[in-house]
C-alpha cells in the first residue's frame, strides 16, 4: 500500500478562526499522479508532504525516490531502509496506475486524447485530542472517481463509471482491512516521526512580505501576503479600523515552492471617491504571532503593471500573481485541487509547469 486529504462575522470568518485557532494538526499526504497522452510530462509522478510541504518526490524517469527537505535527507540517513521503501513503493505505484489508465481508457472508450488518473490518500492527526483522520481518494479527467469511507469499510462511487470497480474491491475484505490499519495506526506512526525530524522547520513561525497590487486603475486592489508560515493565517481589509466584507474577495492560502505560503485579499474602490482611501487598511494576522501586520492603502505604494517599465520589486510581484494563478489551476504543488466540488481538471501545459515546480527545472 502507497500513501501517495465582537460583532457577528460571516459564516467563512468564522470557519477561518476555527482553522486559525487549531494549532496541534499536523498531516501526511501522498499524491499519485498517472498521464496518458501529455506530451513533455512523465507518465507517474509521485509526492509526499507534511504539513502541506513537500518532503519527497519521484516519477516514472527516476531510478529512487528523491527526499526535498534536509530533515527528510536526515531522516533517511539515519534509516536507510525508508529510501529504499519509497523507492519500491513508487516503482510498485507505477506498474498500477499504468495498467488502471489503460483499463479506464478501455471500459470508457476512450481511444485519444489527453488522460488523467489521481490519487490523494494519507493522514491527519490532533497532537492534542488524539484524533487520527484518514482519507484515500482517486479522480479521473479532474473529477471524483473513487473514495473510501473509513466508518463503512466500503468504497463510495460518484461515477456510474466506477460501480464495478466498488464492487470488486468492496469484496475483498482483508484488504479493507489493510486500509483501516494503515490510514488510523501506520501512516500517524510515520507521521508523528517525521514532524519529530521536521520539527524546526515544520514549527517554525515566518512573517510575510505584504504588498497592495493592482493591474490598472479600475481593477480591484489586491493585498497579497507572501512567504509566511504555518498556514493558519487570516487576512482581511478594514474601514476606520472596522473589518469589512462588502466589496471584498478572500483568496485561498497557497503553499509557495520553498515551503511557505501565499493569499490574498481584493478590495473593490470603483465606488470609493480617491481622498477616501486612507480610510482603510488591510491586516494579516498568524496564528501564534501577536501583533498583526497593518498596511494602509496608499496610492503612492501600490505596485502596478500599468506603467511602461517595471521596477525590479514590480517584477517580483508579477511573478508572485503568476504562480498564484498556477497554483488554482493545479492545486499549489499538485495539479488538482480538492474543493466542496471535487477534482478541478489541468491541462497539458499546466503539467509541464507543474513538473517544474516540483523538481526546481523549467520545463
Amino acid at each position: 500500500m502507497l500513501y501517495l486529504s465582537n460583532n457577528m462575522k460571516p459564516l467563512f470568518v468564522f470557519l477561518l478562526f476555527c482553522h486559525v485557532a487549531s494549532t496541534v494538526k499536523h498531516s501526511l499526504k501522498y499524491v499519485i499522479t498517472a498521464t496518458s497522452g501529455v506530451p513533455n510530462f512523465p507518465e507517474f509522478v509521485g509526492a509526499a508532504m507534511v504539513d502541506e510541504v513537500l518532503m519527497g518526490y519521484c516519477d516514472n524517469n527516476m531510478k529512487t525516490a528523491e527526499p526535498k527537505q534536509d530533515w527528510m535527507r536526515d531522516f533517511i540517513k539515519d534509516d536507510p531502509t525508508q529510501l529504499e521503501w519509497y523507492s519500491l513503493q513508487c516503482i510498485g505505484a507505477q506498474q498500477f496506475f499504468r495498467a488502471n489508465i489503460d483499463f479506464l481508457k478501455q471500459s470508457l472508450n476512450q481511444t485519444g486524447g489527453a488522460h488523467i488518473l489521481q490519487r490523494m490518500n494519507g493522514c491527519e492527526s490532533d497532537d492534542e485530542t488524539g484524533e487520527v483522520t484518514g482519507f484515500d481518494q482517486y479522480g479521473y479527467d479532474g473529477e471524483d472517481f473513487i473514495a473510501f469511507d473509513l466508518q463503512t469499510l466500503t468504497w463510495t462511487a460518484p461515477k456510474q463509471q466506477a460501480f464495478t470497480t466498488k464492487l470488486r474491491w468492496d469484496a475483498d475484505k482483508a484488504r479493507l482491512e489493510d486500509y483501516k490499519n494503515e490510514l488510523i495506526n501506520e501512516c500517524p506512526n510515520l507521521l508523528k516521526k517525521y514532524v519529530n525530524y521536521g520539527r524546526s522547520f515544520l514549527q517554525r513561525t515566518d512573517l510575510p512580505s505584504v504588498s497592495l497590487l493592482q493591474k490598472t486603475p479600475s481593477s480591484p486592489v489586491s493585498c497579497h501576503a507572501t512567504g509566511f508560515y504555518p498556514d493558519r493565517a487570516m487576512m482581511f481589509w478594514r474601514k476606520d479600523g472596522e473589518e469589512i466584507h462588502e466589496d471584498v474577495d478572500h483568496g485561498e492560502i497557497l503553499p509557495n515552492h520553498d515551503g511557505s505560503f501565499q493569499m490574498s485579499v481584493d478590495l473593490n474602490l470603483s465606488s470609493v471617491p480617491p481622498e477616501e482611501w486612507r480610510r482603510y487598511d488591510c491586516v494579516f494576522h498568524l496564528s501564534g504571532w501577536k501583533d498583526d501586520i497593518v498596511t494602509k492603502l496608499d496610492q503612492a505604494v501600490i505596485r502596478t503593471n500599468r506603467v511602461p517599465e517595471f521596477p525590479a520589486g514590480l517584477v517580483v510581484g508579477v511573478v508572485v500573481g503568476l504562480l498564484v494563478l498556477l497554483v488554482i489551476c493545479i492545486t499549489g504543488l499538485f495539479i488538482w485541487r480538492r474543493n466542496n466540488n471535487g477534482f478541478l481538471p489541468a491541462n497539458s501545459q499546466d503539467l509541464r509547469q507543474l513538473r517544474g515546480l516540483l523538481t526546481g527545472q523549467q520545463s
